[in-house]
């Protein structure tokens, strides 16, 4: 969909990691990373579903780590530039385990009441700051709040960025509690859902392993945000999924 059609757009509450060039074949460390990378997840056959954790590194990422693991659970980490800062360790730890990074500006302000200038700052530097820690630049773009309007997609698009918000919440940041955010979290999970949560919230990191386990006993697999978009083939500045009342 073209982001033409948000304009004035305001997304209110409620990293598609583009493919990258090919590396040259004849490189032994690119023929033996081709040898161990994972096959691709193809949610045209699988029941996918992606978990998203936003405002991160939170002190409890490691633990969350652990449990992805243990499960081979893929998830995306839409971080912040100031926490990408003070826990590098953990940032580049997700980018090893096959986790995705994505920009989620780098001290949480509304993109739609700042200026163009201090928008494009927030996010060149958590950029800057996941690529110095991970050596990786996100290639997905989720604003603050999930507010966005024209002139934030127009400002993504020249990071070549999509936008990706959520298909439902956990309400984790409201309840902090295990059995609620496990509860709503079963309650808004569908297939190729995207599911809002955050690393800080210790109770969801605390249900994580029994939420995990219940989504895969129900049949998902946890899979990265690029995973479930990627057949809807977003340009760079194009918001997804769209609120209700917004399509075309």
């Amino acid at each position: 969909m073209s982001r033409q059609i948000y304009s004035l757009l305001a997304i209110a509450a409620v990293t598609l990691t583009l493919t990258p060039a090919p590396a040259l074949a004849d490189s032994p460390a690119n023929q033996q990373a081709a040898k161990t990378a994972p096959a691709p997840v193809d949610c045209e056959q699988l029941k996918c579903i992606a978990l998203t954790f936003d405002d991160g590194p939170g002190k409890y990422a490691g633990t969350l780590l652990d449990t992805l693991k243990k499960y081979d659970a893929k998830a995306t980490f839409f971080l912040e530039g100031q926490y990408v800062k003070s826990r590098p360790a953990y940032v580049k730890r997700m980018a090893k385990e096959g986790h995705e990074l994505g920009n989620h500006s780098y001290k949480h302000l509304n993109f739609t009441t700042i200026e163009p200038g201090a928008i494009r700052s927030e996010i060149q530097k958590t950029q800057d700051a996941v690529k110095k820690a991970a050596g990786v630049e996100p290639k997905l773009l989720r604003p603050p709040y999930g507010m966005a309007d024209l002139q934030v997609s127009d400002i993504a698009a020249e990071f070549g960025m999509p936008i990706v918000l959520w298909t439902g919440g956990s309400r984790d940041w409201s309840t902090k509690n295990a059995d609620a955010i496990k509860k709503q979290t079963l309650a808004v999970a569908k297939r190729d859902g995207i599911i809002l949560m955050h690393d800080w919230v210790k109770q969801t990191v605390d249900v994580m392993p029994s939420l995990v386990k219940t989504l895969q006993s129900r049949g998902y697999t946890l899979v990265k945000v690029s995973d479930i978009v990627k057949k809807e083939n977003l340009a760079a500045g194009d918001v997804f999924p769209l609120p209700e009342g917004w399509e075309n």
